[in-house]
């Protein structure tokens, strides 16, 4: 008994600085956000300190543009997570295949994931430059435009330029998660279809997409909550604009942290990110489970 005693009085003095860590860095700026959701932190504010109830939740889920903030992150979320998820598959499965020069192409799909963020997005900003960028150099001389593009500078083409420049970064994360699947899959199994006459296609539906739906959540998740907490590709290449075209939640809740010094509303956006955040994954894994046993 005593020499059980001091083994957790050992434990917990190993883990006690991790725990305090993990307290002040972690939980206690959560605790002291949410209390901002509920009292009138604002600086501009002449009510600061007031507690205000569920006002900023209300102002915020009622205002058109919290609206239109979801809206443009729902896009970006959506179409760069589902490109990032399929383009990601399908190489994975190519990689997955025997053939000369497979271990070299493994090797370097990971360089795009290995860039930092903030090359990455200056990088795709010079790309996409309606005076000089290589983009427009490319597709004027195949006679694909008439003339250079300000691609970043129109709202729908600067959102589509941004999910362009996270896919191919995070692209190849979803190639090593799906890679990494499909190697521990059971060849003889796959083996016996090819034996009994399925093709690639009922081969992939039949055995290797029920295999990897497990993988396939934790990518579409993974990337989900990414997706909502993007913000540092957004600041480097369209600070949010033109015309709003590319603010997103994340965004506007700097801006009105850093910006317009209204701690209770970006805290109150920080918040409602989670919760959607949250929810969007409990969607996820019904769907998940109601397409597994579908495909059961």
């Amino acid at each position: 008994m005593k020499k059980r005693k001091s083994e957790e009085r050992f434990a917990y003095s190993v883990i006690s600085p991790a725990l305090i860590i993990v307290f002040f860095v972690v939980i206690a700026p959560m605790v002291i956000t949410l209390m901002y959701t509920f009292v009138n932190m604002d600086s501009t504010s002449t009510r600061t300190g007031q507690f205000m109830g569920f006002h900023y939740y209300i102002s915020a889920l009622s205002s058109a543009q919290f609206w239109a903030d979801f809206g443009r992150t729902m896009y970006y979320t959506v179409l760069s997570t589902a490109a990032e998820t399929i383009v990601g598959l399908l190489i994975a499965l190519l990689l997955d295949q025997d053939f000369k020069g497979v271990k070299f192409l493994r090797a370097i799909t990971i360089i795009p994931w290995a860039i930092p963020t903030v090359v990455n997005g200056s990088l795709w900003k010079l790309i996409f430059n309606g005076q000089y960028g290589v983009l427009n150099a490319i597709l004027l001389r195949l006679h694909l435009i008439s003339s250079y593009q300000s691609w970043l500078g129109d709202p729908g083409s600067a959102m589509n330029a941004i999910v362009i420049a996270d896919a191919w970064k995070m692209t190849p994360l979803a190639v090593i998660f799906f890679l990494a699947a499909l190697q521990g899959f059971n060849r003889a199994t796959y083996e016996a279809a090819m034996v009994d006459g399925a093709g690639v296609f009922r081969r992939f539906w039949v055995l290797t997409l029920p295999y990897l739906k497990p993988t396939i959540l934790i990518v579409v998740v993974m990337r989900t909550v990414e997706k909502f907490k993007a913000f540092d590709l957004f600041y480097i290449m369209t600070r949010g604009g033109p015309a709003d075209g590319t603010k997103t939640l994340m965004y506007d809740a700097y801006l009105k942290a850093f910006t317009n010094l209204n701690y209770s509303q970006a805290a109150t956006y920080a918040y409602l990110i989670a919760i959607i955040v949250v929810m969007l994954t409990v969607a996820y894994m019904k769907i998940m489970r109601k397409g597994s046993d579908e495909l059961e």
